[in-house]
Parts: C-alpha cells; sequence; structure tokens
C-alpha cells in the first residue's frame, strides 16, 4: 500500500487512544473486552458492526458507549415495522416562504448511527440505510447529501428466529465489517452488574477524544504496511470459502478488502505498523462468517459458517516471513 513507514510515536499515540477508548467503553460493557476492540477495529478501518444477539445483553449499551466516548453527532433509531424509509434518509419538503424545496435530513446524518433493532424493520426500510453505508451519502429526489465524516452504522438485531423479525438482505448483511455476538456475561460479571446496574450507563461517560482524532487515525490505518504474502493470504482464504463443498456462496472480493482494511486497523490498535499472518487468522470469523451462505444441504446437517472457516484456514498455508510457507 505505502511504502514508508508510519512514525513509532504515530503508531504509539494511536494504540494509547484506542486503548482509552476500550477502558471506557469496558467501563460500561463489563467483561467483554475482546467484542469491544473488535467494534473499534471496524470503527479505525471506516467499517459498519453488526451486532446480533438475544435481547438485555447490551448490544444497545455498547453502541451508545462508543458514541458517548467520541465527542460527534449520534443518533439512534428504533426500527420498526411501521418506520418508512423517509423516516431514516430524510425528507424534502416545500417551503411556503422561500416559494422552494428544503431538504430535512434524517437521523442518518450524525458520525455515529445506532440502527437498533434493525431485523424489525420491513425489508424496504432496511435498504434505506444500503446507499449511505456504502457510499456515505444519501439520494434523495435525485440529489446526493454527503453524511458527516467519520461515519459508522452500529445495528443491533435479534436472531432471526425470533418473532417479528426479517432477515437482513445479503447485499446489506455484506455492508458491514464484522458481525459480533455479545454474548452473556460470566456470572462474576453479572453480579457486578446488578451492584453497580444504576451508575453503569453510557449517557455519564466523558469523551476521550473527538471525531477528527477519528478522522486521522482513520488515515492513519489505511497507512499499515500489508506484506505481498499476506494479499496472497487473505484471497486464499477467501477462495476456500467459495471452493468449499458445503458453501452456495463464498466471501466476495468486498469481503477480502474488509479483511485487510480491519487487520490494518487490527495491527495498529495493538501498536504495530505492519500486519501478521495472526491479525488476519484473529479477524477472519468476524469479518467472513456472515458472508458464507451454506447450501440447503448443509443447513439440514447443521453446519456452521464457523466450521467452513475453520476448515478454510487449516487447508491455507499460512506465510512466514522469509517468504516460505507453513500449513
Amino acid at each position: 500500500m505505502h511504502t514508508e513507514p508510519l512514525p513509532p510515536q504515530h503508531i504509539q499515540t494511536f494504540a494509547q487512544i484506542a486503548a482509552q477508548l476500550a477502558d471506557r467503553v469496558g467501563a460500561v460493557v463489563l467483561g467483554k473486552a475482546d467484542v469491544v476492540r473488535l467494534a473499534l477495529t471496524a470503527l479505525f478501518a471506516q467499517g459498519h458492526v453488526l451486532l446480533e444477539d438475544v435481547p438485555g445483553v447490551g448490544k444497545t449499551t455498547l453502541a451508545r458507549a462508543m458514541a458517548a466516548s467520541i465527542s460527534g453527532q449520534w443518533r439512534r433509531i428504533q426500527f420498526t415495522p411501521d418506520l418508512l424509509p423517509s423516516d431514516v434518509s430524510g425528507v424534502t419538503i416545500f417551503n411556503q416562504a422561500s416559494r422552494g424545496f428544503e431538504f430535512h435530513p434524517g437521523p442518518v446524518f450524525a458520525n455515529l448511527v445506532i440502527a437498533d433493532e434493525i431485523n424489525r424493520a420491513s425489508p424496504k426500510t432496511q435498504s434505506a440505510l444500503l446507499e449511505v453505508m456504502e457510499e456515505r451519502r444519501v439520494t434523495v429526489d435525485g440529489v446526493a447529501h454527503p453524511v458527516p465524516q467519520p461515519f459508522l452504522v452500529v445495528a443491533t438485531q435479534n436472531p432471526v428466529e425470533m418473532d417479528g423479525t426479517y432477515r437482513l438482505p445479503e447485499a446489506q448483511l455484506d455492508r458491514f465489517l464484522v458481525k459480533l455476538s455479545v454474548g452473556y456475561p460470566d456470572e462474576d460479571v453479572e453480579i457486578e452488574v446488578l451492584r453497580g446496574s444504576a451508575t453503569r450507563s453510557p449517557d455519564a461517560l466523558d469523551p476521550v477524544t473527538d471525531t477528527a482524532t477519528v478522522g486521522e487515525m482513520v488515515r492513519l490505518a489505511q497507512r499499515v504496511h500489508v506484506a505481498d504474502p499476506l494479499y496472497a493470504y487473505a484471497v486464499r482464504l477467501a477462495a476456500a470459502t467459495r471452493n468449499h463443498p458445503q458453501v452456495r456462496v463464498g466471501v466476495s472480493p468486498r469481503g477480502v478488502i474488509a479483511l485487510v482494511r480491519a487487520a490494518c486497523a487490527y495491527a495498529l490498535i495493538n501498536a504495530r505498523g505492519y500486519v501478521l499472518p495472526e491479525d488476519v487468522k484473529r479477524l477472519l470469523h468476524p469479518v467472513f462468517a456472515h458472508r458464507v451462505l451454506l447450501s440447503p444441504d448443509a443447513q439440514l446437517r447443521g453446519v456452521t459458517p464457523a466450521e467452513v472457516l475453520d476448515d478454510a484456514v487449516r487447508s491455507v498455508p499460512v506465510p512466514l516471513p522469509d517468504q516460505q510457507t507453513t500449513a
């Protein structure tokens, strides 16, 4: 990508701010340091986060804590079956005084947008997020309106087997950089939550940094060094999902780009200006799992995307520093 290495002080500053953000969010989302770190990876990789889990485990709390830790605009959209696309993107209204049409921006015009229970809305409303997630702009009546930068959508959804939910289309799932599961807390953490549940509110968090700094960190993440064998490694992992006998649709090229972008951000969070094969392997499941569509036969037999990805990791040799490879 870039031949010029990142200055060590820039790498250290990035890692320090990322650690402060992780600590601040972790003060509210207890015992989930790994999930918090992956969500921050998506932020610095200019990707979007999908949190899927049962109700009541802290999905919205995580999203709100991230918003509160960065002093920027944030909006929350509660998705319901009667929500309209214009309720998300905004609407053009005729102004009697000026005798002209004026655009009234919707809640999607913010640095961090929390799309709560996104799979409770109709597919038509869900698709209103598609353009803005990919292009970072909204087109209403033929006029494009850019959203603020940096821009991150953190969407939460309940498992699709639950009543009143609509499965997200594959094209929209592909727009999310990572899909995470918060999971139930450990017993000790759950007791701690009960002890201090009244005091642990995301609204009480003070910002660690601002949107301008986050924007600069996004640019730094784009300058992380990726060795050529690691590009090939990412492509071969995706190819392994496409050629897997139990997969109907494998990971798209967009998914491979997402994996490399995420690995760059993850390396900087870990105070490195270069990507290691371990970064790629660590991010494989969060980035690839929701992009793998299993064959009907595999679904019937209970095969999971995670098993397919484990097969891919076993079958693709890991690049070594001296250009040799090992299984």
